[in-house]
Parts: C-alpha cells; sequence; structure tokens
C-alpha cells in the first residue's frame, strides 16, 4: 500500500575506461560512448589507478514520470606498462646498464613522466640494485610518490680477450 507514485530516480550506468600508465600518472580527459546518451567528456584527475571511481551525478540512466537521470559511475583500469612497474604512488623501472657503469659509476639519463633526469650510478653497483628518485613518481593531490630505478647490469654481447683477463685477474685478487 506505500508504493511511491511521484518521479522516480534513473538507475546509475556504469561502465569501465582502460587507460594507459601515462593518462593514469598526468590525468586526461577522455570521450565514453553512453547508451541513451550520447558521448560523455570525462576528466580522468591525475593519480588515478585501477579500480578508481568517478561518479557524473545525472548523466546515467533516464528518470521515470520525470524524475532525475541516474549517475554515470565509471571505474578506471589501468593497462600494465612494459617498463614500469607501479606500486600505489611508486613507480620502479628497470634499467639496462653496461659492466662499466655499473663497476665504474656513471650518470645517466632516466626517462620520467615530468621529464629526463640525470642518475649518478655509484660505482661497483650490483645488478637489482634500486637507487630512488624522489618526488618523481605519481602525484595525487598533495603527495608524491618516488621513482625507484632498478639497475640491470648487462654484460658485453661480444668477446673482448682484454676484459676476460681483467675479470679472471680480479677474481683470483678477490681469494
Amino acid at each position: 500500500f506505500n508504493r511511491r507514485r511521484g518521479p522516480t530516480r534513473g538507475q546509475d550506468v556504469h561502465a569501465v575506461f582502460q587507460m594507459d600508465l601515462r593518462q593514469a600518472v598526468e590525468g586526461a580527459e577522455v570521450s565514453i560512448e553512453v547508451p541513451d546518451q550520447g558521448t560523455v567528456r570525462v576528466r580522468i584527475p591525475p593519480g588515478a589507478d585501477t579500480g578508481s571511481v568517478i561518479r557524473l551525478p545525472g548523466k546515467g540512466g533516464p528518470g521515470a514520470r520525470g524524475g532525475p537521470a541516474g549517475d554515470l559511475v565509471i571505474e578506471t583500469e589501468v593497462k600494465p606498462h612494459p617498463l614500469i612497474r607501479r606500486d600505489g604512488l611508486d613507480l620502479t623501472l628497470t634499467l639496462p646498464v653496461t659492466l662499466d657503469e655499473a663497476y665504474n659509476g656513471a650518470s645517466i639519463d632516466v626517462p620520467t613522466f615530468d621529464g629526463t633526469v640525470v642518475l649518478k650510478i655509484p660505482p661497483r653497483s650490483q645488478n637489482g640494485a634500486r637507487l630512488r628518485l624522489r618526488g618523481k613518481g605519481i602525484e595525487r593531490k598533495s603527495t608524491r610518490g618516488d621513482l625507484f630505478v632498478e639497475l640491470d647490469v648487462r654484460m658485453p654481447d661480444k668477446a673482448d680477450d682484454k676484459l676476460g683477463a681483467a675479470l679472471r685477474d680480479s677474481a683470483a685478487a678477490d681469494r
């Protein structure tokens, strides 16, 4: 007996938007096709992550008997990046370095989403060493993560007798 007879609110419309890591880091304005609404422009804020939810009031399904429209609820899904892993606001980049750069130390250019920065590799760095670039991770509101650079020490592709002899001499000296 307690049935409502007035206008009723429309259904919420749910959508999933797949984006690349750069869009998630920098934010983006995208177009999403919504049934019964057409194309809707949506601003994805910087720092979005998989599972982030954006709600656009009144952009969902139409209301019945003149009622207000429902909301458009968008869930973001960030596609994996081939070189960078994400952990919250921190990023990890695996960076190939030469044996010379790892052993003698070097200053190398590292690409970030803010542009290239110079990273100093300490002498005798080991394979898998993690170096931190503070504040070069993902920014969300007033918080900013870090970029960790994981060293991937690569051996020369060609045989080099002098290098082989130097490495044997070094190994003998360590004993």
